[in-house]
């Protein structure tokens, strides 16, 4: 799930609000990239410390202005401050680990399940609020079925 200014990990609770929407906006850009959240956390906080020591009083200004990315929308959809992600399917491909749940596209999966059945819940849940579908390959790497929330 992203995060937003009311709800973030705890590591940013002591951070000032800009350098902790910063840190948000790319923390939740990493994890749409198949991040995994103990990896993009860290990332993020640097990232976002260095973009705040750079940065201007006006950029400061715009960012704070910004409407908060994740912010439901009336039709209970996130918004995204990567819109094109929103299009991507979700997947449920076979991984070392189990199964692997990530948006077609990503670099590493979002999650990984020992129970494919886990994963495919999981897709689904992920593609219902995106608006997209989840598609769910065997082991051998064959489309199996598709889930159609569009």
């Amino acid at each position: 799930m992203p995060w937003t200014m009311n709800d973030y990990p705890s590591s940013l609770k002591n951070f000032d609000k800009p350098i902790r929407k910063k840190a948000i906006d790319i923390a939740n850009a990493m994890l749409d990239e198949g991040y995994a959240e103990g990896e993009a956390i860290p990332i993020a906080i640097e990232q976002a410390k260095e973009w705040y020591d750079s940065a201007t009083d006006e950029d400061v200004k715009e960012l704070l202005k910004e409407v908060d990315p994740t912010e439901r929308s009336e039709e209970g959809k996130y918004y995204n401050n990567r819109p094109e992600l929103l299009d991507r399917a979700e997947l449920v491909v076979n991984h070392e680990d189990g199964w692997a749940v990530q948006a077609r596209g990503a670099k590493k999966p979002e999650e990984v399940f020992e129970d494919k059945s886990k994963a495919i819940q999981r897709a689904k849940e992920i593609a219902e609020n995106k608006g997209t579908e989840a598609i769910i390959y065997t082991k051998e790497g064959e489309e199996q079925t598709r889930h159609s929330y569009e």
